[in-house]
This record gives structure tokens, sequence and C-alpha cells, in this order.
């Protein structure tokens, strides 16, 4: 029988694991390093020697768990699984239902700067109850313990979740993975979903030249940053889709590892306490070899829809951050009712800063203006 219990949670990380990691981080074994050479070699080891001295001597865990347990948690299990969710209700009677999805190497922290706006805005702004789970295998939901945790299995489960709690309609916004996930949410639950709400759109070309005829000077460029990503800063996704298992021992053992391994993915411009509570998240919970088994199980999936999606769809697209093209994103999606793109940048990283990708903490703000306007013209 199917446990459907939903069990009250709260974050109490032992003493014993912090001051682990302390002496873990004091005796930290530092690999050798040419000069001169940038991040060509990968990142560099003045900005993870950086953030782990922030880690080590400036970053509060228990401070950040209590912002954490400053909001109402919970575990249930699902397929086979644990997940652990944030569940903030507004107290608005005429709130929407909205599942917040992350992504790699995020956590939950994404999301955190946009409760409060989302959920208790100003009287003529529309407002939400907001659901925000750990992927599977991620963070306070722990190591998956089965096979086969991609994107649809988790749209599976993120449903049940929604409907397990009494939503009756519904919306679903995300990021990174999230992007990824929440269309399939929608497709999945095509009657109480109203309406989709990504910060990035991944449809790429199919390989028909026709594709490429009078594209914009603008989808040109996204092409040639994506070709430039592909050949440069992809490498995190072919260990992570072949031999996860394999890079799961050094991140598992050596914290150091881990952030440098994650830093990768958070861009300079972010602020330290940001990142420090997303690495230290997949660290305390064990779960940073469990995280990157997504892209394993994406890769090697069997199920792939190939009809569009129908759900109303919208995207805040930031500059910096994955680029989006239109014409491609309609082939996939045939409702889309809302296409912005903003530029949030403050020009404090470098050329691969991706500014932008973490959103809902880089520019919350932004982020919310546009989920509202894009959930009040379907409520």
């Amino acid at each position: 029988m199917t446990n459907t219990e939903i069990r009250p949670f709260r974050v109490e990380v032992p003493q014993a694991k912090l001051d682990d990691l302390a002496d873990r981080l004091r005796r930290a074994l530092w690999p050798a390093e040419l000069p001169g050479v940038g991040d060509a070699y990968g990142v560099p080891g003045d900005r993870v020697r950086s953030l782990a001295q922030y880690w080590l001597e400036e970053f509060d865990w228990r401070a950040f768990e209590a912002k954490l347990n400053a909001h109402p948690q919970f575990v249930t299990e699902i397929d086979g699984e644990d997940i652990h969710f944030l569940h903030v209700r507004s107290s608005r009677p005429d709130a929407t239902p909205l599942i917040l999805t992350h992504g790699w190497p995020g956590t939950v922290v994404e999301y955190l700067d946009v409760i409060a706006p989302l959920t208790e805005p100003a009287a003529d702004q529309p407002a939400f109850h907001v659901v925000i789970p750990s992927l599977p295998g991620f963070g306070f939901s722990g190591p998956t313990r089965s096979t086969g945790w991609n994107r649809y299995r988790t749209a599976r489960a993120w449903v049940e979740l929604m409907h397990r709690l009494g939503y009756e309609r519904y919306g679903a916004v995300g990021n990174d993975g999230g992007s990824m996930i929440s269309p399939e949410i929608g497709r999945l639950d095509t009657e109480r979903v109203i309406g989709v709400h990504v910060t990035q759109i991944f449809s790429f070309p199919s390989g028909d030249p026709a594709e490429f005829a009078d594209l914009s000077e603008a989808d040109m460029a996204a092409l040639g940053h994506l070709q430039w990503f592909m050949d440069n800063k992809f490498s995190f996704n072919q260990v992570h889709s072949q031999q996860p298992q394999t890079l799961a021992y050094a991140l598992t053992d050596s914290p150091i590892g881990l952030l440098g391994w994650n830093a990768q993915l958070f861009g300079e411009s972010l602020d330290p306490e940001f990142v420090i509570a997303n690495v230290a998240i997949h660290w305390l919970t064990g779960t940073a070899g469990s995280a990157i088994r997504f892209y394993y199980e994406d890769a090697h999936t069997t199920d792939h829809p190939t009809e569009p999606t129908t759900t109303p769809t919208g995207l805040a697209m930031f500059a910096g951050d994955f680029q989006s093209i239109r014409r491609f994103a309609d082939r996939d999606h045939k409702n889309i009712v809302s296409w912005n793109s903003y530029d949030t940048s403050t020009g404090k990283g470098g050329a691969n800063d991706a500014a932008g990708h973490y959103a809902a903490h880089e520019a919350p703000e932004v982020l919310v203006a546009d989920i509202r306007q894009f959930y009040a013209q379907l409520i």
C-alpha cells in the first residue's frame, strides 16, 4: 500500500556533521594550477579558495537553517521516494497555487526570495500559494533509492503532489531543470494546470536547414552562444549523463571537490551566501552524487513525447542566461502567450557569468512581476 501521509519536516543538521565539514575544509588539499590561464582549464583556484574561506569563516549554517525553518516544510512519499517540499499558503482566499521547480546545482534556495512577494502581495496584485519541492535525489528529499528519475517521472510525481495537497487548479513555474519538468506537468495534467511559466525554453534546431532561413541577428547570436557553451562548458553534462557514480565518490568525500564542481555553474556575480547555501545543502544531505543522476536518467530515458505542449506557456528570459529562440519554441509549444526578455546584469561577473540564470534570487522583483502578469491573464 502506498503511504500518502504528509509529514511535517524541520531542518536539523547534527553538530557533528558541521564539525566534520569544518575540519575537512581546514585540511583541504589543493591542486597545482598553471599561471595566467584564467578559467581556460576550469574554475580558477582563486575563486574556489575564496568561496571555501567564506564557507569556513563566514557562512552561518545555523542562521540559514533557521531561515529555512521559518517556512512550513513537509515530506511525503511518492512513487517510492521521499519528497521534501516547502508549502507556504497565502492569506488571500483567491490565491492561485503554484509549484516551483529548481534545477542543478541549485536547490529550494533558488526560490526563497520570491516566497513573500508571491504569497502576500499588494491588494491589487494576484496572490499565490507556493509549493517548492526538492527534486528527487536533491537536498532534503535525500538520495534516490530507485532508477529512472528523469524529467517525466518527476513531473508525474509533482502532479501527484499537487493532487495530494488538494489543488484542483494550479500553475507550474520552473528554472533550469525545472524549465524542462514544468512543461511536462502541463502536458500530463492539462485539465488542472492553468499555465506553465519558465525562464528557459530548451528548444533546439532539429537539423532541418530550412529552420535557419531568415533567422534574426539576435537568434543567430543566441545559436552562436549555445555553440560556444557546448564547445567549452558542457563537460559537466557529459560526465553526469554517462558516469555520475564515478564522479560521486569525489563529490561525496570532499567539500572542496564539491564546491569546485558546482561553482562552475554559479556565476561570479552571485553573492557567496547564495552559492554556499546551495552547495552546503548538497554536502550536508549527502546528495551531491544522487543529484547529478538526473542527467543520466534524462539522457537514457525512452520516454520522449513528441507532440507539442498545448498548456498556456510564458517565458521570462534573462540576458547572460540561455537564450531561447522563438521559432524553435513555437515548434515544441503551441500555446506560448507571453515572451519577455530582461537584462538585469550588473557587469560584475566575467564573460562566463550567465547573469540572470538564478533570476528568482538575482532579480526577484522582475521575475515575480512577470509571473504575476502571466497568470493574471489566465486566472
